[in-house]
């Protein structure tokens, strides 16, 4: 089984989160805040705001981390650990992600009631994490070991 370590941020703008849609008919079709996987000696949150700028185009800083999420998949083992990050500039624009097998279709920003139908990812941020950014994230969170299989 290989493992992987990402790093994903959780980006707020005016009480809205940022979400990528990744899509590829008959594979899978999820939303989930920008991340992936760490670069040679890149620190885990510039990891986050690296995936951030290529998947979005927005320019963000994160500022605590705030979930450490583990998952198995049809790829293998991941560690993603989840920045709390804030918005610095930038426009959406998913066109220039350098890694076209993700498949980032579309992205946007999405209130606490209004996000996407379907599959979000990681599932607290259809509850707990409102309430956690409500706090500020005092301590990160260890969240349960997911099996998963690419949603449709």
């Amino acid at each position: 089984m290989k493992h992987f370590i990402s790093a994903g941020a959780l980006v707020v703008k005016e009480g809205h989160l940022l979400l990528v849609r990744h899509y590829e008919p008959g594979r899978f079709d999820y939303w989930a805040p920008p991340g992936g996987g760490a670069e040679g000696d890149e620190e885990l949150a510039k990891t986050a705001t690296r995936e951030t700028f290529e998947e979005t185009g927005i320019i963000c800083e994160a500022k605590a981390l705030a979930y450490i999420d583990e998952l198995i998949d049809p790829f293998g083992r991941m560690v993603k650990f989840w920045f709390f990050a804030e918005f610095v500039s930038g426009d959406i624009n998913v066109g220039n992600n350098p890694a076209a097998n993700e498949r980032t279709v579309e992205a946007g920003w999405f209130a606490r009631d209004h996000l996407p139908d379907g599959h979000v990812f990681p599932r607290i941020l259809r509850g707990r994490f409102w309430d956690d950014l409500a706090n500020g994230f005092p301590a990160p969170i260890k969240l349960p070991l997911q099996h998963s299989v690419f949603p449709t």
